[in-house]
């Protein structure tokens, strides 16, 4: 009987990492009121290339607390498309989005990071380095690393799929890092001088990246 135990355990793990799948998911963008610094229409942007080292569209795992993998979590877009998609709707958002042919400057970077995970506290994180171009030479404006990141109360198994709740972490965590470069001052004070408006405090609706 002592031989057997390991290889039941076996077994049963191997059951587990047979039985996992995957999912796909559409991650979010939801500008919150009071906090959107408007600009000036003069932005475009350029796809951001993924240095992330994994697949393209790879987002996280949810484990079992030894670390079994029950579930991985995909995006339906490749992730560096998500990422541009998610500083256009930001520059959109703030009114500062132009067609390539008429933009002052260019938006783009490196996805360093973004993906989402459980093992005991579902989690989301994402680290951007965000570049703006002069759009006519070429030449670096600004260039600097944004993070952001979110977590939840510990899951309960039994409680419902940790998908969706991964899904809105690693959205906020983006969003984050969105808003925190396109809201920079260290940004905005590069740019040529302007009268900024005021903040927006309308609400504004949930836009899929």
């Amino acid at each position: 009987m002592k031989r057997l135990f390991p290889l039941a355990t076996l077994l049963a793990l191997f059951a587990l990492v047979s039985c996992s799948t995957t999912s796909q998911v559409s991650l979010d963008y939801v500008p919150g009121p009071g906090h959107v610094r408007p600009g000036q229409p003069e932005f475009a942007t350029r796809p951001f290339i993924d240095q992330r080292g994994t697949g393209e569209m790879d987002l996280g795992t949810v484990r079992t607390q030894i670390g079994t993998p029950l579930e991985y979590v995909q995006t339906r877009v490749p992730v560096s498309q998500v990422v541009t998609n998610a500083f256009g709707h930001g520059l959109q958002t703030r009114g500062m989005l132009t067609p390539p042919r008429s933009a002052r400057y260019v938006v783009t970077g490196d996805v360093l990071d973004l993906y989402c995970q459980m093992l005991v506290r579902p989690y989301g994180y994402a680290r951007v380095r965000v570049t703006v171009l002069d759009a006519v030479t070429g030449q670096i404006i600004h260039s600097h690393v944004y993070s952001g990141e979110r977590s939840a109360r510990a899951y309960v198994p039994g409680s419902g799929s940790p998908v969706p709740v991964l899904r809105d972490l690693v959205s906020g965590a983006l969003q984050d890092a969105v808003d925190q470069a396109l809201d920079d001052p260290r940004l905005r004070n590069r740019l040529r001088p302007e009268v900024q408006p005021e903040y927006l405090d309308d609400s504004q609706p949930t836009i899929s990246i």
